[in-house]
This record gives C-alpha cells, sequence and structure tokens, in this order.
C-alpha cells in the first residue's frame, strides 16, 4: 500500500519544470515529483530492527542478574546496564525510513533522472504509532523498562527511605504569632490556596489576616463581628475559596464573602414544632458546620436540636435535607460535630451519647454505619475527619482518646490513643498532607503547664513527636496541603504559624520577609486649610475660630449663662417637688398634714402668750419687776359699735 503525499503538477512540459511558472509561482521546486512511502516496508525494517535489540537487551539482563545473585543485593537502578530510551529507538526507526526512503528514491532516479523528490519529513508521531505497533507484534517477554521507569523506581526508594521517619517532614523548625486577642481563639479557616487565614473566638470577633500583605508587624487587615455576642465556633472556606461558613452559639449559620461581607443567614426553626424534619431551620444553639468537598454552595450544620442539616447557598429559606441522629432504642440523641467524606458521599456525625454515625447523603433515613460506644457517653467528641484516601476516619473524644477508625470494617476502632486532656467542645485533630501522621492538641489548666501539639504515626499509632506550643490549651490546629503549614489555635487569644524554609511554600515565607512599615508623618499633621477668597459662599470652607470669642458670647447669653437650679432640700416650694418619696401619700404628709406654718393674725399671734408671761415671767419682766409701771391695755371698739354711738345729726347729714 502506498499513500503519496501532495498531487503532482507539472509545468507546460512533461520533460522538466518549466523555469517561467516556477519564477511566476515563487518556489523553484514546483512541478517536481513528490516524495511517496512505503508504509508496510518501513513497519517491517522497524519491527526486526526492534525485535534483535530487544532480545540482545534481555540476554544482557539475564547475565546482570546472575551476577547479581552472587553478590549482595543492591539497587536496581545502579546495577541494570543502560538500555536505549525511547528517543534513541526513535532515532533507529528515523535511520531505518532514511535507508528506505533512499532505496526508493534510487528506484526513481533510474525512471528520471532529472527528477528530485521534494516534501515534508516523517512526522515524530508517525514514529510513535510505529513503534507501539511493533512493541504489540512481539512475541515473548517485553523489553527491559526505559530509563524514566527506572527514575521512578529510583523516587519510590527514595519515598520508602522517608517513610522510615515521618517526623523528618513536620515543619517546625520556624515559627510566627498572630495576636487575635485576649479570649480563646476557637475557629481558624484557611483558603485553599493558602493565601488567607481567618480566626475567630470566644469575643464574638473574626479576623482576616493576609499573609501577602503583611509586613513583621503580624497585623490583621480586617476585623469584624458577624454574629453580634454570640461565640464564634467554627470557620471553614468554601472549596473554591470565594465564601466562609461563619457558625457561631446561635441557632443561624452564616455565609460571608472572603472580603467579611454577608452572602446569606439560615432562617431559624419553629420550636414549637415536635417533628424537627417539619422545621425550616435550626431551632436551638449550633455547633459545628462544613462545605462539601465537590458541589459549590453546599454546606452542612449541626445542632441542639438533634438535627444535621444541609443547605444551599442559593436558597437560605429551608434547609435541603434534614438527617436526625437516634439511639438504638429511637430516642433522639444531639450531635456534637460533623463532617462530610472527601468525596463528598458519607455524613459523619458523632453524637453526645457516645456514638458515631454515618449516613449516605442520598439516604437520609438510616445510618449506613452506627458505633453506639465510640466514646465514653456524657462527653462531647469534639472532632470527626476524614483521611485524604477517605478510607480512615479520626475521631478526637471529650474522654481525653483520640481514635482511629476503618470506614470499610466499622465494627471496631483500629488504634486508640488516651491521656490526652481536652477542655474545650471544639478540639480538633487532622491528618498530614500525606497521610501518614494524625495530630491533635491538649488543653491545661492554667498555669499548670504548657499546651502540646501531638502527632501520631498512622500506621503502629505511635506518639511519635511533641511541640510545646504555650502556656495555654491548644484548641484548633490545621495542616495545609499546599502550603505545607501548620495553624495552632490557642487558649490565650493567640494564632501561631509553624513553618519550615525548606519544606513549605508561600504562607508565612511571604510575610516574615517583609521589614515593618513606618508611620507616615502626614498622617499625623493637621489638616491644611485651603483660602479661596474669590470662591462663591457656598464653596467656602469655614475657617477655624478661636474658642474665647465663643465663650464671651455665650456669657452674654441668659440662657447659656444660667445657673442651673440646685436640688430642692426639705418640703417641696414654688411647684418642685422635695427629696421625699414619690408617692402621693408620702408627699400629703410632709407638705399636708405636718405642715405648721401659721397663717392667722400676727397680733392674736403675740397677744396668745400675754398671759403666759405676765404670770411666769422669765427674760424681761423680773428685772424691772420694782420699777416697771403695771401695763394697761386700752380698750378698743370696733367699727360696728362706733356707728352706733354716732349723734343723730351726724347720721342726718351722712
Amino acid at each position: 500500500m502506498e499513500r503519496s503525499g501532495p498531487s503532482e503538477v507539472t509545468g507546460s512540459d512533461a520533460s522538466g519544470p518549466d523555469p517561467e511558472l516556477a519564477v511566476t509561482m515563487g518556489f523553484t521546486g514546483f512541478g517536481k515529483k513528490a516524495r511517496t512511502f512505503d508504509l508496510e516496508a518501513m513497519f517491517e525494517q522497524t519491527r526486526r530492527t526492534a525485535v534483535e535489540r530487544s532480545r540482545k537487551t534481555l540476554e544482557a539482563r539475564e547475565k546482570e542478574e546472575e551476577m547479581n545473585r552472587e553478590k549482595e543485593l543492591r539497587r536496581q537502578s545502579e546495577d541494570i546496564e543502560p538500555i536505549p530510551s525511547g528517543s534513541n529507538m526513535a532515532r533507529d526507526c528515523s535511520k531505518s525510513l532514511s535507508r528506505d526512503t533512499s532505496s526508493s528514491e534510487n528506484e526513481d532516479s533510474s525512471d528520471s533522472s532529472s527528477d528530485e523528490l521534494i516534501g515534508p519529513p516523517l512526522p515524530p508521531k508517525m514514529l510513535e504509532d510505529s513503534v507501539n505497533l511493533m512493541e504489540e507484534d512481539i512475541l515473548g517477554p517485553l523489553p527491559p523498562p526505559l530509563y524514566e521507569e527506572e527514575e521512578d523506581d529510583d523516587d519510590e526508594g527514595e519515598d520508602e527511605g522517608e517513610e522510615e521517619n515521618p517526623v523528618q517532614k513536620i515543619p517546625d523548625s520556624h515559627e510566627i504569632t498572630l495576636k487575635h486577642g485576649t479570649k480563646t481563639v476557637s475557629a481558624l479557616g484557611l483558603d485553599p490556596s493558602g493565601a488567607r487565614l481567618v480566626t475567630g473566638g470566644y469575643d464574638y470577633d473574626v479576623k482576616f489576616w493576609d499573609f501577602a500583605g503583611m509586613d513583621a508587624s503580624f497585623k490583621a487587615f480586617r476585623s469584624l463581628q458577624p454574629c453580634e455576642c454570640h461565640q464564634i465556633k467554627s470557620l471553614q472556606y468554601s472549596n473554591t475559596g470565594d465564601m466562609i461558613l461563619v457558625v457561631s452559639g446561635s441557632s443561624q449559620a452564616k455565609v460571608i464573602d472572603r472580603d467579611g461581607f454577608e452572602v446569606m443567614e439560615c432562617i431559624k426553626g419553629d420550636q414549637y414544632i415536635v417533628d424537627m424534619a417539619n422545621t425550616k431551620g435550626h431551632t436551638a444553639m449550633l455547633h459545628t458546620g462544613s462545605w462539601h468537598p465537590k458541589i459549590k454552595g453546599e454546606f452542612m450544620t449541626c445542632s441542639n436540636d438533634a438535627t444535621v442539616r444541609i443547605w444551599e447557598v442559593e436558597n437560605p429559606r429551608k434547609q435541603k435535607s434534614v438527617f436526625k441522629p437516634r439511639t438504638m432504642q429511637g430516642k433522639k440523641v444531639i450531635p456534637t460535630t460533623c463532617t462530610y467524606s472527601r468525596d463528598g458521599n458519607l455524613i459523619a456525625a458523632a453524637c453526645q451519647n457516645g456514638s458515631i454515625q454515618i449516613w449516605d447523603r442520598n439516604l437520609t433515613v438510616h445510618p449506613k454505619f452506627h458505633y453506639k460506644q465510640a466514646h465514653d457517653p456524657g462527653t462531647d467528641t469534639s472532632c470527626v475527619t476524614f483521611s485524604y484516601d477517605g478510607n480512615v476516619l479520626a475521631s478526637r473524644g471529650g474522654d481525653d482518646t483520640l481514635k482511629l477508625w476503618d470506614v470499610r470494617q466499622f465494627n471496631k476502632p483500629l488504634f486508640s490513643a488516651s491521656g490526652l486532656p481536652t477542655m474545650f467542645p471544639m478540639t480538633d485533630c487532622c491528618f498530614s498532607p500525606d497521610d501518614k501522621l494524625i495530630v491533635t492538641g491538649t488543653s491545661v489548666q492554667r498555669g499548670c503547664g504548657s499546651g502540646k501539639l501531638v502527632f501520631f504515626e498512622r500506621r503502629t499509632f505511635q506518639r511519635v513527636y511533641e511541640i510545646d506550643i504555650t502556656d495555654a490549651s491548644v484548641v484548633r490546629c490545621l495542616w495545609h496541603p499546599k502550603l505545607n503549614q501548620i495553624m495552632v489555635g490557642t487558649g490565650n487569644g493567640l494564632a501561631k504559624v509553624y513553618y519550615d524554609p525548606n519544606k513549605s511554600q508561600r504562607g508565612a515565607k511571604l510575610c516574615v520577609v517583609k521589614t515593618q512599615r513606618k508611620a507616615k508623618q502626614a498622617e499625623t499633621l493637621t489638616q491644611d486649610y485651603i483660602i479661596t477668597p474669590h470662591a462663591l459662599p457656598m464653596f467656602r470652607e469655614p475657617r477655624q475660630r478661636s474658642t474665647r470669642k465663643q465663650l464671651e458670647k455665650d456669657r452674654l447669653d441668659p440662657l447659656k449663662s444660667h445657673k442651673p437650679e440646685p436640688p430642692v432640700a426639705g418640703p417641696g416650694r414654688g411647684g418642685r417637688v422635695g427629696t421625699h418619696g414619690g408617692t402621693l401619700s408620702s408627699y400629703i404628709v410632709k407638705n399636708i398634714a405636718l405642715d405648721k406654718t401659721d397663717d392667722s393674725n400676727p397680733r392674736e399671734a403675740i397677744l396668745r402668750h400675754a398671759k403666759a408671761a405676765e404670770d411666769n415671767p422669765y427674760w424681761v419682766s423680773p428685772a424691772y419687776s420694782k420699777t416697771q409701771p403695771k401695763t394697761m391695755f386700752a380698750q378698743v371698739e370696733s367699727d360696728d359699735e362706733e356707728a352706733k354711738n354716732e349723734p343723730e345729726w351726724k347720721k342726718r347729714k351722712i
């Protein structure tokens, strides 16, 4: 089978190209015969060459294996003799193809000596296809692996060497401290790219930290209180990094964007409905929440109303579905934490009775797995999390234990570690990015030691490493897979970031190298006034006036300079109530019943005591008793008596 290149084009003369036509078309090869390829001959020649080379390499490999058996075992990559790579084989194929094409050229040259072969060379894709066809036709064992596979084997060998000591992968050589506040940092969240960190605490504040924008002062660029006076319990970025789920002590979860503006708020349910599946939202305090790892805009919350609810950002007026944890007897039980599996198909929740229940996301009636005594009853399990491979579940119990479970055989824990005290309902645990270590924090009483970050090896569950964080409890821990940095939230208001300059990427390394900015002098100066004498009055700025003139004007104002009335002492006067009780009876007693003021004639008031003074003199009268004349008061007649005694002629005259 022959496949020709471009169709043969000739000029007016069949014996050779027309020079005038070649000049007109713009290239000299116009009118010449195109190159042809015999693919079957090429494939056959390539196959024979490859078979011969593979036979030689197999024989050489067998000899080397016999020599290796006599000596001590070494690395296979060092013992195997170099074999031709794919590029060499392609080069050999191109050589064989060139020989075929040269033979065809010789045959064509015998027909017409003046014709020259033109056309594009054989594409590299065709060479690769020919090599693949050649390998399929080989009978017997395949050729030995190429150098690229050997390099992969070397990498795997190095990985196996590192597996022996996973502690070396822990990035704890350097640390930075972010001051959140004075109260417990109860929530940590890091976006998928690792550019921003968000912290929340018992002081109701949520603070945003930008690693690329921070300098050595380590200050947050934004602080807000999205849930007013409710403690922040959980913060988590969505899988796209554009939204943050805020779970607080209230019954309504909130979703905010990267800048802190509210996107949606879940509705509150009716607490008087018995069946919690018939309400539109939670009716009691929330515990935690989690985003779906695959579906954008879907998240989950659990609450004290004994439900786990799935929400959508586009529909805040009602939940999408409701899961109701139950005991083995069918009674309701409160879930304390919940999470999605890595693929988002399973939902796991730990309850107050010590059980761990796992549902299929699409089946809300009965749990798929139910282990009733995972932790001690009455203790709040603070965290459940899946490994990156999705086969293992880790649970951090309120009974000071950390347990590891196999989801495929959920009948007993794989491992269990005790002696890990916890005093917070949100103490969590997490897996390392390579799934070989499990990390959790410990709590301590104030002044009774330091909180630690404890590392366990997943395969053997041995306590392989510890980090002393601070003289307070370690509440939150987060190991970001892209940054390879560990974030820790403590009980004294600190958020620490541990990193290694060689093993970590970006994150804290970006802000450590920046020097602290100096305060700008222009910010401390007062505002300068621009004087525009020719501007319109409506555009003129008020001039800064002295306070002395204003005080003089206020002194002349009778209202502003009036002395305030002092408080009333004693009984009230002039319509003002005195310092007595506010009741009507007390007012009557103090102002009416006990009022001793005398409004009678002052002369009569004096003469009232005249007889007593005459009978029992005490002050003045005894001193003048011998010389004092006897007092005689004249008889005064009233106006009526005087009118009666008037003469008749006066009455007539009147």
